[in-house]
C-alpha cells in the first residue's frame, strides 16, 4: 500500500502559507525594542535575518522558517525545507554554521517512516551547507510542517542588506519562478512532467553557488524570492532605498508552463494576498491581470534577487551561468523611491 501524499493534509502549501505582507505589517506596527547596540538589523526593515554584532569584524546571522509540504515525497520536502530556510543566510552573504529544526507531524495518520524521511532530505541539504544540525523541537499537529532556525557568520561591512539600493544598478535573478503555480497545477492533477520535475530541481537546489560567485563581486543590495512573489520582494528592496526599480516582464525566467497554468486561474491565494502590495506598482493599472498572477506568485525556495553596477552585470552573470547558475538579469535601480514599475 502507498504512502498517503503529504499535500493531501494541506491547505496551502510551501512559501504560499505565509501570512500575506498587509497583515504582517500591521501585526508589526508600533512594536518597537530597545536601541541595543549591538542589534544591526532586525524585524523593523524587512531584512531576510536579523544581523547582530559580536566583534569588529563578527556578526550573527538568524532567521527562521517552516512551512507544509509543497510536494509529496517526504525526502524531498525535507530538502526543500532546508534549502529555503538556508536561503535567508544565502541573501545576507552569510556562511551558515548550525541550524535547529521545527516538525509539526501527525503521527497516527502518516506515522514515523515519512518524518524519518523528511529529517534525512533536511539534513542532505544541511550538510551540502556545511550547516551543523543541533537539535530541535517537535509537536504533534494534523497538518504537516517542517522548517529551520538557521545562524550563520558574516562580516558586519560586507553583509548584504536588501534596501540599500542605488541608481545605476542591474537586477540579477538566480532562479527561474513559478512554483507557486506548479504547485496549484500538480494540486489540480493537470502539471506537466516537465514543470513539475523543473520546479522540485530548482526549489531542491542551494543558493550556496549563487551567493559564493555574486560575493566576488560589490553586491549593492539582495534578498531571495520567496512567499511574498518576484514582485513583493522587488518591493520591500525598494523600500528605504536611494530609488525605485523597475522589472523587465518579458525578460523574466520561467518554469515550463506557468503562463497556462496562470491563464487556467491556477492561481495560489497566497498571490491574491500578496497583491497588497500593488500599491507600490507605479504602472499597476496598466500590468495585465495574468502578468500580476505570475509577478506576485508565491515561491518557495526561490532564488537571489541581486542588485550589482550596471558595469559589472554581464560579467557577474557569465560567472554565475559558468557555475551553473540559471541566471538572468530582469531589472534595474531608478524612479521614485520605494516604488516598483513593470515594464512590458
Amino acid at each position: 500500500m502507498s504512502e498517503p501524499a503529504l499535500t493531501q493534509f494541506t491547505r496551502f502549501s510551501g512559501c504560499g502559507a505565509k501570512l500575506g505582507p498587509g497583515v504582517l505589517e500591521e501585526a508589526l506596527c508600533g512594536l518597537a525594542q530597545p536601541a541595543y547596540p549591538e542589534l544591526l538589523a532586525d524585524f523593523a526593515g524587512s531584512e531576510d535575518a536579523g544581523l547582530f554584532r559580536l566583534g569588529p569584524d563578527l556578526a550573527l546571522v538568524q532567521t527562521v522558517d517552516f512551512f507544509p509540504p509543497i510536494v509529496d515525497d517526504p525526502w524531498l520536502f525535507g530538502r526543500i525545507a532546508a534549502a529555503n530556510a538556508l536561503s535567508d543566510l544565502y541573501a545576507m552573504g552569510a556562511r551558515p554554521i548550525t541550524a535547529l529544526a521545527l516538525v509539526c507531524h501527525p503521527l497516527q495518520a502518516l506515522g514515523i517512516a515519512p518524518l524519518k524521511a523528511m529529517l534525512a532530505g533536511g539534513l542532505d541539504a544541511l550538510v551540502e551547507a556545511g550547516c551543523a544540525l543541533l537539535g530541535g523541537h517537535s509537536i504533534e499537529d494534523p497538518e504537516p510542517k517542517l522548517g529551520y532556525a538557521v545562524t550563520g557568520l558574516v562580516d558586519p561591512a560586507k553583509a548584504w542588506r536588501n534596501n540599500t539600493l542605488r541608481p545605476g544598478a542591474s537586477l540579477i535573478l538566480t532562479k527561474r519562478i513559478g512554483t507557486g503555480l506548479v504547485n496549484m497545477a500538480a494540486r489540480a492533477e493537470c502539471v506537466s512532467v516537465e514543470a513539475q520535475e523543473a520546479a522540485h530541481h530548482s526549489m531542491a537546489t542551494l543558493n550556496r553557488r549563487a551567493a559564493e560567485v555574486l560575493g566576488r563581486f560589490p553586491v549593492m543590495a539582495c534578498t531571495d524570492v520567496t512567499g511574498f512573489g518576484l514582485a513583493g520582494h522587488a518591493v520591500e528592496m525598494a523600500a528605504g532605498a536611494q530609488c525605485g526599480l523597475s522589472l523587465n516582464y518579458r525578460d523574466l525566467p520561467l518554469l515550463p508552463d506557468v503562463l497556462d497554468y496562470a491563464a487556467q486561474g491556477l492561481v495560489p491565494e497566497g498571490s491574491r494576498r500578496n497583491r497588497a502590495r500593488l500599491r507600490f506598482i507605479r504602472n499597476a493599472q496598466a500590468v495585465p491581470a495574468l502578468a500580476l498572477d505570475v509577478l506576485f506568485d508565491p515561491q518557495t525556495s526561490g532564488g537571489l534577487l541581486a542588485a550589482l553596477p550596471d558595469a559589472l552585470a554581464q560579467e557577474a552573470l557569465a560567472a554565475l551561468r559558468d557555475a551553473g547558475v540559471d541566471a538572468c538579469i530582469v531589472g534595474a535601480s531608478g524612479g521614485p523611491p520605494a516604488t516598483v514599475e513593470v515594464i512590458l
